[in-house]
């Protein structure tokens, strides 16, 4: 009979120091960015409180707690008072982001604020550019308009600033928007491979930019083109990219990982709304330990290349990792 190998892996696995000792990915609280929503009026959410509305005033009591918990970094996005057909209070100095941005810099500095810049929070037809009279969204007519959002976000305080409308060549014309304001060291978040995926569900209920008519499948990328992913992400990093992001993150590893070493920038994957809902529904019902599962989920992108992970558990999950 043979000798058993010599090689014997489950010698590092024996106890949990070891384990500790040759874990080949980390999972720390600096690698998380808490999404939070501001609105005129607080709206909870308690099956999903990930997603609950804020006002500026709440907001600032949410983020006074997050820092307690460790989060130092928040992705904002806004609902405004009013709609209209091109989304004029995504740039305007008065918009409930810039007022949030302005109620937060200087009691937080510390606090890395991001902004998400699109407008289908703050138009009435729900779609994320200026749409034309016959009912396409016009996407050259659209960037300066999202330029402009950008540099408003930048004035009143935002750290980062991360468009999101998928329109081609937006992130060009946000840089060159920055730069001619003077805002040359304000970093671009690119959601350079954003997917039209059935995962956003939740999102789209609480920050209400369902779209009043068709889809956005004409400018979000189809799920099933992971090369199309890199075109849009080495374009994205020509037109002056900081950083690029994968969203959805679960369905779309493989993608984080061609994104990371086709790029080598840092990269940011975002664990959306309903990725986070069917964890809290499943943990619900005792299918799963909401706690094992997110961490597993948090620690597997970051795995796959992630180095920022935008994700609704970010407050739960800091508390986990404290323990």
């Amino acid at each position: 009979m043979s000798a058993f190998p010599a090689t014997r892996l489950r010698r590092l696995r024996r106890t949990g120091a070891l384990r500790d000792l040759v874990r080949e990915t980390t999972l720390s609280v600096d690698d998380l960015v808490m999404p939070l929503f501001v609105a005129p009026e607080a709206l909870p959410n308690e099956r999903l409180p990930g997603l609950a509305r804020h006002t500026v005033d709440s907001v600032v009591q949410e983020c006074e707690e997050l820092l307690r918990l460790g989060v130092k970094s928040v992705l904002l996005f806004g609902l405004p008072d009013e709609k209209d057909e091109e989304g004029s209070g995504a740039w305007t100095r008065d918009g409930v982001v810039q007022r949030a941005l302005r109620a937060l810099r200087p009691r937080f500095p510390e606090l890395l604020l991001m902004t998400d810049v699109c407008l289908c929070e703050y138009t009435t037809h729900g779609h994320c550019g200026v749409v034309d009279p016959n009912g396409e969204v016009d996407n050259d007519a659209s960037l300066e308009l999202i330029a402009r959002t950008a540099v408003s976000h930048a004035r009143a305080g935002a750290d980062i600033v991360a468009p999101s409308d998928m329109m081609d060549g937006r992130i060009g014309a946000v840089r060159a928007a920055l730069d001619e304001d003077g805002l040359h060291d304000t970093p671009i978040v690119a959601y350079s491979a954003k997917f039209a995926s059935a995962f956003y569900g939740p999102f789209r209920e609480a920050a209400g930019s369902t779209p009043a008519f068709g889809d956005r499948r004409a400018y979000q990328m189809d799920p099933a083109n992971g090369d199309e992913a890199l075109r849009e992400a080495l374009l994205d990093v020509q037109e002056g990219a900081d950083v690029v992001m994968v969203k959805p993150a679960l369905s779309y590893l493989d993608v984080i990982r061609s994104v990371k070493d086709a790029t080598r920038l840092p990269i940011a994957a975002y664990n959306v709304s309903g990725e986070y809902a069917m964890v809290k529904a499943a943990a619900a019902v005792g299918a799963l330990d909401e706690r094992t599962a997110v961490l597993e989920i948090l620690t597997s992108i970051r795995r796959a290349g992630a180095d920022i992970v935008i994700t609704y558990h970010a407050k739960d999950a800091a508390q986990w990792l404290q323990k």
